[in-house]
């Protein structure tokens, strides 16, 4: 339920009034140290996060739109732009985190292959089958627009090579007739479809073996050290795990990781803390939001970069660098404009 605007006025001016007679943080984090993780990650996770922010655009457009009209190689381009900007802004001091950039370049350039030799068959082959379809979409559009948003709903939480491609591939051919209108359009899409599944099927699986060998189980939770921990409602309650209390009444939480994380820190946040550090973090944090085009950022709001979404004219997504202590702040603030905060980046 939408709080009213006296209140979310309320919680932004609450926290200042706070700030100011706050004491001195400690000059040590008070994040365990198993919790921590680097400042530059919170910009490096961008580009593994626009390869969710991408599919999910897709998913959204092809649920009434036919894929080739998707704009994948403006997707290409969007990668790679903003790749350099996080690549710009980590070497700002940071440590150079090379198994991040490997990761990146990994997904990045298999990525572009994908787009690009999907583009080009979406441009000549699938364009010439919608031609012969005269009945709307088909059974294989619709199977596969609903397999799309399987796809996001999945990453947003488990890495992509998690998802079961092999039983979407059965389900293809389990659950659409072989036979009926627009044969031409179906039998098309049933090639694109099965090659799409059993392609991204076994190269999971190459990359889930490479990447246990390679890299440690993440941790699934974020620890986060409030001011305080205020009251919460039930099912944000649910989500935050008090692990200690400190004698000026601040709290060390654990929150869930990855797209949850988003949801849970707005909560709190309107309900009336402020961070103090985000995984170890005290300095800055990389936020974005779908805006309108007219948007404005806040004097003194640092913007890194901005996209238009391509599929979307009307609006465009602007990411934000956001110190910690702020962060609460930038939170209400964004909810108050009613403009879509895309995701927070927890390192």
């Amino acid at each position: 339920m939408r709080r009213p605007a006296a209140l979310l006025a309320l919680a932004v001016l609450l926290p200042v009034a706070r700030g100011a007679t706050a004491p001195p943080l400690p000059p040590q984090p008070v994040t365990p140290a198993e919790h921590r993780r680097g400042t530059e990650q919170t910009f490096l996770t961008y580009p593994e996060w626009f390869l969710v922010h991408s599919p999910a655009e897709y998913a959204a457009f092809v649920r009434d739109h036919p894929p080739s009209e998707f704009p994948f190689f403006g997707h290409i381009r969007q990668f790679w732009s903003s790749y350099h900007a996080v690549y710009r802004e980590t070497r700002r001091g940071y440590p150079t985190n090379w198994g991040y950039h490997v990761m990146i370049m990994v997904i990045g350039v298999s990525t572009t292959a994908e787009y690009a030799l999907r583009g080009a068959y979406e441009t000549v082959v699938g364009r010439v089958s919608e031609l012969t379809a005269t009945h709307g979409m088909t059974e294989e559009d619709r199977y596969g627009a609903r397999v799309a948003q399987e796809y996001v709903d999945f990453i947003r939480v488990r890495p992509w090579y998690e998802f079961d491609f092999r039983r979407r591939l059965k389900g293809l051919w389990a659950e659409t007739h072989a036979f009926g209108p627009d044969m031409i359009r179906k039998w098309e899409r049933r090639y694109a479809l099965t090659s799409e599944y059993a392609a991204k099927g076994l190269y999971g699986w190459v990359i889930m073996k490479a990447t246990k060998t390679a890299y440690e189980e993440a941790r699934p939770d974020t620890v986060v050290w409030l001011d305080r921990l205020p009251p919460l409602d039930a099912g944000t309650a649910g989500e935050v795990h008090l692990l200690r209390r400190l004698p000026d009444g601040s709290a060390l939480v654990a929150f869930p990781r990855y797209d949850a994380f988003k949801d849970v820190s707005t909560n709190v946040a309107i309900a009336g803390a402020d961070f103090r550090e985000i995984a170890g973090n005290r300095s800055l944090i990389l936020v974005s939001a779908l805006v309108p085009v007219a948007y404005v950022p806040a004097e003194g709001d640092r913007v890194l970069f901005t996209q238009p979404l391509i599929t979307q004219p009307a609006f465009k997504r602007v990411a934000l660098v956001v110190p910690v202590a702020t962060l609460a702040d930038t939170l209400r603030s964004l909810r108050a404009q009613r403009v879509t905060l895309e995701h927070v980046y927890d390192y």
